[in-house]
């Protein structure tokens, strides 16, 4: 069995969460919030590979919540959901959120459904890139190190 993907919906209201997680809890492991301070809880406590959030929230907007995220929790796939056609959002949230991608309410099960997966495909080739460059980084400084003793010596 493959590991299911861990999915972080944020949404004001609380009909889209239930909705939400009745459609996609079999397919992945999904985890809710109403507001931004309680999705920043979860995104500290579970390792979240996809963040989903709707744009028009209280306080403060789903780009201005996925800014926040990038600066702490670089990783996941972000994707923005929103009622409105709002073009300045779309470029905000491409420009500063660093979206994956943008969907409009109400959303289609297919369609999200897709978004994730390729979502999550882009989320492990970048994975595998990091832990190539970490191991590469790792070999460079033993080479360093070889260099130098024998240098010294």
């Amino acid at each position: 069995m493959t590991k299911k993907i861990n999915i972080l919906y944020v949404d004001d209201e609380e009909n889209n969460l239930i909705s939400f997680k009745a459609v996609f809890r079999l397919k992945y492991e999904v985890f809710t919030a109403i507001d931004t301070a309680e999705a920043m809880k979860i995104l500290e406590t579970f390792p979240i590979e996809i963040i989903i959030t709707d744009q028009r929230m209280p306080n403060v907007t789903g780009t201005e919540f996925l800014e926040k995220v990038l600066e702490v929790f670089p990783a996941p796939m972000r994707i923005l959901l929103t009622g409105y056609s709002d073009v300045s959002a779309m470029v905000e949230a491409v420009n500063k959120g660093k979206i994956f991608h943008y969907l409009t309410k109400p959303w289609n099960e297919e369609e999200l459904d897709t978004t994730i997966k390729r979502a999550f495909e882009v989320y492990e080739a970048d994975q595998k890139i990091k832990e190539m460059n970490d191991k590469l980084a790792t070999a460079n400084g033993q080479l360093e190190f070889l260099l130098r003793q024998k240098l010294l010596s």
